[in-house]
């Protein structure tokens, strides 16, 4: 989609990069690092002072205190933390649940160990998990469930309640917990609940999450693994062998970041959030219907008010005709049939970025 865009000269509200750069004082703290000949090998689980800031924000979201050296696992990105987890702790044949739609990642990892993948579709409006489907599909087999909370592509936010299911069939049948937190900063809704601080949870659980997303510096690859030492030691097994290390200045700019005061996530969550507003009540003035989203930058819709067969042929001709892009979300589900009426949008642009595409659907796009 990407690469049509540029064809087309398309403004790019699918892939989930900020259109706008990181703040000036970590591209700095970067900077001096590099100055500082800080440009060889990191060690591998990553640089003690980065390991040391993941550890205390942790401990100040969760209020779990983890040790930085035997708990805390730096890697290439959040992609990276998900890839390591699953090489180093799934064995052929092991079942992992997922919750459709899922980040397209999950299953390429789980199809790289020979795991048999069961899904959960979440369906809208409210994507909500049907807790019974979940109970009946945990197995005797069953090794991890993979959760996504705030969740790409929906931008549904698990709730406490059904944080507290997982939790407890987890616990009941002794399954480990693999949750993706990239968003935890950009909950709109609800305050984000890490399923690792509930009771019983942490000593079955990997968080993963990354500085990208937050900090708008998706290309620094800058990610993260906490989980107890048997865990660990699973992940960064694989982890030597993926990347071993991760970029040093880099690391050390993250140590900065991490150390903010929480009026940046505030200002950070403000600023989202006229950002959101403009694109939903655009994207609803359009004609779409629009469902909701409680935390990421991504809104989902349906299309089919547009007439279109499915979403790849809409989502083609939104870039070729209209000059626009979205993500068609068949791509994020097992059966692509299950998400052919929906699409991604993002609002991870400046607003006048924004403006500008719903200009563009309003003028072009013609329900049939």
């Amino acid at each position: 989609m990407s690469m049509l865009a540029i064809e087309h000269g398309a403004i790019n509200l699918g892939q989930g990069f900020p259109g706008f750069d990181g703040p000036e004082f970590v591209k700095e703290a970067a900077i001096q690092a590099i100055k500082d000949g800080k440009n060889q090998y990191a060690r591998g689980p990553g640089v003690p002072e980065l390991n040391s800031a993941i550890a205390a924000r942790f401990k100040k979201d969760t209020e779990l205190e983890v040790d930085p050296e035997k708990e805390v696992t730096v890697t290439f990105g959040c992609t990276e933390a998900i890839a390591a987890t699953t090489l180093g702790l799934i064995n052929p044949g092991d079942e992992v649940i997922l919750f459709a739609p899922f980040f397209d990642s999950y299953k390429a990892n789980l199809s790289m160990v020979g795991a048999t993948i069961k899904c959960i579709t979440l369906r809208p409006p409210d994507f909500a998990i049907p807790i019974d489907v979940l109970k009946s599909t945990i197995s005797k087999n069953t090794r991890a469930i993979l959760v996504n909370t705030p969740h790409n592509p929906t931008g549904k936010m698990f709730t406490r309640e059904e944080l507290n299911v997982i939790a407890s069939v987890c616990i009941e049948n002794d399954v480990l917990v693999f949750t993706d937190e990239v968003y935890d900063k950009l909950a709109f809704e609800m305050d984000h609940i890490s399923i690792a601080s509930l009771p019983g949870m942490y000593e079955r659980t990997v968080t993963m999450n990354s500085l990208g997303k937050t900090f708008s510096l998706t290309g620094w690859r800058i990610g993260w693994a906490i989980a107890p030492p048997h865990l660990t030691w699973g992940v960064r097994q694989a982890h030597s062998y993926l990347t071993f290390a991760t970029a040093t200045p880099m690391q050390w700019a993250a140590a900065a970041a991490l150390r903010v005061p929480d009026s940046y996530y505030l200002e950070l969550k403000r600023g989202y959030l006229a950002k959101k507003a403009i694109l939903v009540e655009g994207l609803s003035a359009v004609g779409f219907k629009v469902f909701p989203t409680s935390g990421t930058f991504f809104v989902v819709v349906d299309h089919t008010p547009f007439g279109f067969e499915n979403d790849i042929a809409f989502c083609e001709y939104l870039i070729k005709e209209v000059g626009v892009v979205a993500i068609p979300t068949s791509v994020f589900y097992l059966n692509p049939e299950e998400g052919k009426n929906l699409v991604r949008f993002t609002f991870c642009k400046d607003e006048e970025t924004l403006r500008t595409a719903i200009q563009r659907m309003k003028e072009k796009l013609r329900k049939k």
